[in-house]
């Protein structure tokens, strides 16, 4: 039996591998919280939600109670300062009837005739919802201009948080070359490392995401250094980087739904009350801190990218890799920066399309992966600032679009504008055209 001397870059893959370690141990040390989160939050056997809302005259009733019952269960659930309530249920099979407790409805004058009592049926999703209307309410309409602008205003708000997501995406592509699909899950674990932390121990929320965002650019070195790096020394290309980023993207989703289930979570505070005096605009405290987070970590990291001499290398890095190399940057290190910053970002974005859905569900982040994508190519393929006008111009296009189409084909349609724009402008808003031969 012959013995092989020890490879002088043994010592990189024993690094490589300690980095992959720390990663899986920070996520353990969030994931290990698991089971006292689901205690505060929700509980795990219960997968599906049925989503009641009390009205009286057009107006939300809160502390009004409801109950769901098949015959078998019985859940009961209490309407918040919105009028919503979620009653947690075991199973979508057969036919649950819902029963508002008239002695609950304290201060309210109910008129004759109003219905206590109704059945509701699941259809193919998790979950189902269903209205209670206490008397009738004046119909009241809204004018073309006051809904474009309320649209507008929503538009912006998803677009920068999909902005945050789709620049990391857009930095891993243009210094890697890789179409990452995983991406989306990484969206996804910033939201969930939130809940645990938030739910499990106790902390504020406001203590919660910055922790989270930590958790997710270590996730990310992890995922670098433990699968990207590794692979991209084999000289694999660039199709099957992107064909494990597809497995990867599955493996990841399914151990999500392990920790949290297949029911939808909440952060702390995602009731938040409508900032009144904005006319036909209906934007509540939440999103305008989302807002303002997004706006000054955007300028933040853009300031990085133009003012500092290591965003400058990860410029030179996404325009040419060869280039940068031979200039004397250490690529694999800008590479391995790029990934945390790209995680670290969306991880934050994941905390911020928790709260605009709002929930956490286990395959979120796999909802939102065409759109990041949509906004790369729009804006222009590798560059930073192309996403982000990319992202905005998707926002707007999905939001406002529900003027003319119905909102459930408002991503149908902002793709369609997609493939209209890049007929015209394939390399993009801010994309360079490339030349071929």
């Amino acid at each position: 039996m012959t013995t092989r001397q020890a490879s002088p870059r043994m010592p990189r893959r024993r690094r490589s591998i300690l980095t992959l370690l720390s990663g899986f141990f920070a996520a353990a040390l969030v994931f290990g919280l698991a089971p006292a989160s689901m205690a505060a939050v929700g509980d795990e056997d219960l997968p599906y939600s049925i989503n009641v809302n009390v009205r009286s005259e057009g107006e939300p009733v809160a502390q009004a109670k409801v109950t769901a019952t098949d015959g078998t269960f019985t859940g009961e659930g209490t309407t918040d300062e919105r009028g919503r309530a979620t009653i947690k249920v075991p199973t979508k099979d057969g036919t649950w009837t819902l029963e508002l407790d008239r002695n609950s409805l304290t201060g309210i004058s109910v008129p004759d005739g109003s219905e206590f009592e109704r059945t509701v049926e699941f259809g193919s999703s998790s979950t189902v919802s269903s209205n209670f209307t206490l008397g009738a309410a004046e119909r009241q309409t809204t004018s073309f201009v006051d809904q474009l602008l309320s649209r507008t205003v929503n538009g912006l708000n998803f677009g920068l948080m999909l902005a945050l997501a789709a620049i990391g995406l857009s930095l891993v592509f243009g210094t890697t070359g890789l179409s990452n699909f995983a991406h989306g899950e990484m969206v996804t674990f910033g939201a969930i490392a939130a809940l645990f932390l938030s739910a499990g121990t106790g902390w504020s929320i406001w203590v919660a995401i910055p922790l989270a965002i930590v958790l997710s650019g270590l996730f990310g070195l992890a995922m670098d250094a433990g699968i990207w790096r590794p692979l991209r020394r084999r000289g694999l290309g660039i199709v099957q980087l992107m064909i494990v980023s597809i497995g990867l993207s599955l493996a990841l989703r399914y151990i999500f739904q392990i920790f949290i289930g297949g029911g939808t979570q909440q952060l702390p505070g995602a009731s938040s009350e409508i900032i009144p005096g904005l006319g036909p605009v209906r934007i509540s405290v939440t999103d305008v801190t989302s807002m303002a987070i997004s706006i000054v970590v955007i300028g933040a990291f853009a300031w990085w990218l133009t003012r500092t001499r290591l965003g400058r290398a990860t410029r030179a890095v996404s325009d040419n890799p060869s280039l940068a190399a031979a200039s004397g940057i250490d690529v694999d290190n800008v590479v391995r920066i790029v990934w945390v910053l790209a995680s670290a970002l969306a991880g934050l974005a994941g905390v911020l399309w928790a709260y605009f859905r709002p929930g956490i569900r286990w395959d979120m982040g796999s909802g939102i992966l065409l759109l990041m994508f949509a906004a790369v190519v729009l804006g222009g393929l590798g560059t930073a600032f192309g996403a982000l006008i990319g992202s905005i111009v998707v926002g707007l296009l999905i939001e406002v679009s529900t003027l003319w189409i119905p909102s459930d084909m408002k991503y149908v349609g902002a793709l369609v504008v997609l493939i209209v724009i890049l007929l015209f402008r394939p390399q993009g808003i801010l994309g360079r055209r490339e030349r071929i031969g």
